[in-house]
């Protein structure tokens, strides 16, 4: 008999602990969300600050790339995310050689994000913004060109002048 008061009790509390279990999954499936799903949000979903998404070139006043084309980033970078293509121009009044910027390549599917680039960059031409969406169905996609402008003519002209 006293077996079968023991089996019983303890059948009470696994009931019992069941029965708590529930009314904790039961509360929180009508509680308010939290969490948005990512598509609904996208108009309104901002990234903080330190989120590091893609890289980018920064510019200065006049429009052109803060890059002097001293390569430190390529050396950094420890996928080869990054080629930069350089010229050698000759400075007419002083008669030295200068580098110049002709491409800067940078494959977004091979960086990790380390911002070993970022931080290598004495000019301080490069910087993570916050954009999140790199999802393509193309690989070749995945490539960009940094420098958008012609930084060439540019040089020319001060040059030449």
């Amino acid at each position: 008999m006293k077996k079968i008061v023991e089996y019983i009790s303890r059948f009470i509390q696994g009931m019992w602990t069941l029965v708590k279990g529930l009314k904790v999954t039961f509360v929180e499936f009508f509680t308010k969300k939290t969490t948005d799903e990512y598509p609904e949000n996208r108009d309104k979903l901002v990234m903080f600050e330190r989120y590091r998404g893609t890289l980018t070139m920064l510019h200065d006043e006049t429009g052109m790339n803060k890059c002097t084309a001293c390569r430190l980033c390529e050396m950094e970078c420890p996928n080869n995310s990054l080629q930069v293509e350089t010229d050698t121009v000759v400075d007419a009044e002083t008669g030295k050689k200068k580098k110049v910027l002709v491409n800067f390549r940078y494959n977004l599917g091979s960086c990790m994000f380390c911002m070993l680039c970022v931080n290598a960059c004495n000019a301080n031409a490069l910087a993570f913004n916050t954009t999140f969406e790199h999802a393509v169905f193309n690989k070749g996609k995945l490539t960009k060109i940094l420098n958008v402008k012609d930084v060439r003519p540019y040089v020319l002209r001060v040059i030449l002048k």
